[in-house]
C-alpha cells in the first residue's frame, strides 16, 4: 500500500476519493473544496437545513505532508458512513491542535459555553460524578465543528449517554515501550487473539493509529466498567503469563522490562479515551486507526500506510470491519471462568 508523501502545495484534494463516497458526503466534500480554493472561510450544507461555518480550511496541519484542515474535513465526509456510528450517542474528549500537529496542543472535555445550532452538547456525570456538559457524537455537524475547532483525532468514550455506567466493549491496548518494534507488537497481538480463542470470546484489532494496536471486544448489554476493567486485566494476565520477554502489565514506565510491550487494560476505566476507529492521529502522514482483519496481523503489517488517502479506499474494498465485529456482544461469563487458570509461560 502507498503511504502519503509530501505534498507540494496545500491545494484542495478532494476528488482523489469521489467514487467511494455517498452523495451526501460528496455535496458536502464538494462544498468544503469551493471554501478552501476561495480563501478558507465559509459555510458548508449539510443536508437537512444544518449547516457549518467554518474557517482557515487552507491551514496547514501536517507540516511534513501539507494536508490542511480542509482535507481533514474532507476525509472525515467520505468515510462519515463508517465513524459516525462509532461515536454515536457518546461523549467526546478532545485534544486540540489549533496550529497543527507541529504547534502547542490541549486536552478538552468540556463543550464550549456556545456551539452552533445544531451540534449536540448533554450535561452528564463525569468520572468524578460532576456534572458536565460534553459534546456528544454521532453526526456529521458536531464531527466537522470538531475539527473547526482544531481537534484531530476523535476519541469516544466506551458507554453512551444514556447508559453511561454501561461499557459496550473492553479494550486491551498494546502500547510498545522505547525499544520494543511494531513487529514485537504483532507478536503480542497474536498472543492475545489466541487467548482470546481460548475463552471463545470475538474481537476486533485495530491499528491505533500511533505506534501500538488496539484490540476491542465487543460485550453483552447491562455490564458494568468494573466488569470491563476486570475482562481486559484477566486476558492481559494470561498474555503476560505467557509472554513476559515481550509483554508486561507493569503500570509504572520504569519498571518496565526493556523492549515490552504494555498490554493496557486500564484504559477501560470511566472516562478513559483511545482514538475510535477510522479517526485521524495527529502524526505524520496523517495516519488512521484502522480496523483490520486477523489475517492482515502479521510482520509485513505497518501503521503508516493507513493514511487519509489510502482509508476510503480500504473502506470501499474491504468493507466496514468495524461494523461488522461489533454486532454481537460477547458473553463475559468465559473471561470470569479463567480467573481460576493460569497458561504456563511459552517465552
Amino acid at each position: 500500500m502507498k503511504r502519503a508523501g509530501m505534498r507540494k502545495s496545500a491545494a484542495p484534494r478532494a476528488r482523489t476519493a469521489r467514487s467511494r463516497t455517498s452523495a451526501a458526503g460528496s455535496r458536502v466534500v464538494d462544498s468544503l473544496e469551493e471554501i478552501e480554493r476561495s480563501g478558507g472561510d465559509g459555510t458548508v450544507e449539510l443536508g437537512g437545513g444544518a449547516t457549518l461555518t467554518v474557517s482557515s480550511l487552507g491551514k496547514v496541519f501536517f507540516p511534513r505532508d501539507g494536508f490542511t484542515k480542509g482535507d481533514l474535513m474532507r476525509y472525515y465526509a467520505r468515510v462519515e458512513d463508517a465513524i459516525l456510528p462509532v461515536m454515536r450517542d457518546r461523549p467526546l474528549v478532545l485534544k486540540r491542535y489549533p496550529n497543527g500537529i507541529d504547534g502547542q496542543s490541549f486536552y478538552q472535555q468540556n463543550a464550549p459555553d456556545s456551539v452552533p445550532a445544531g451540534v449536540r452538547a448533554e450535561t452528564i456525570r463525569n468520572e468524578e460524578g460532576e456534572r458536565q456538559r460534553r459534546l456528544i457524537g454521532g453526526d456529521l455537524l458536531t464531527l466537522l465543528y470538531i475539527v473547526q475547532l482544531g481537534a484531530i483525532s476523535v476519541d469516544p468514550w466506551h458507554s453512551r449517554v444514556a447508559q453511561l455506567d454501561e461499557a459496550d466493549f473492553t479494550i486491551l491496548d498494546l502500547d510498545p515501550g522505547p525499544k520494543a518494534s511494531f513487529s514485537t507488537v504483532v507478536e503480542v497481538a497474536k498472543l492475545v487473539k489466541d487467548e482470546l480463542d481460548t475463552l471463545k470470546l470475538t474481537a476486533v484489532a485495530k491499528t491505533s493509529g500511533a505506534s501500538g494496536m488496539h484490540i476491542v471486544v465487543p460485550l453483552e448489554p447491562g455490564l458494568s466498567d468494573e466488569t470491563a476493567v476486570l475482562a481486559a486485566q484477566l486476558v492481559a494476565t494470561r498474555v503476560v503469563a505467557r509472554a513476559p520477554r515481550i509483554s508486561t502489565i507493569e503500570r509504572a514506565v520504569r519498571a518496565r522490562p526493556s523492549g515490552t510491550v504494555y498490554v493496557d487494560y486500564l484504559q477501560n476505566i470511566r472516562g478513559k479515551t483511545v482514538a475510535a476507529a477510522y479517526a485521524v492521529r495527529a502524526r505524520p502522514g496523517a495516519t488512521v486507526s484502522t480496523p483490520l482483519e486477523w489475517s492482515e496481523i502479521d510482520k509485513g503489517l505497518d501503521p503508516r500506510d493507513f493514511t487519509i488517502e489510502s482509508v476510503p479506499d480500504r473502506l470501499r474494498r474491504r468493507g466496514d470491519l468495524w461494523a461488522r465485529a461489533m454486532k454481537k456482544g460477547n458473553s463475559i461469563r468465559a473471561v470470569l471462568d479463567a480467573r481460576a487458570t493460569t497458561p504456563k509461560s511459552r517465552r
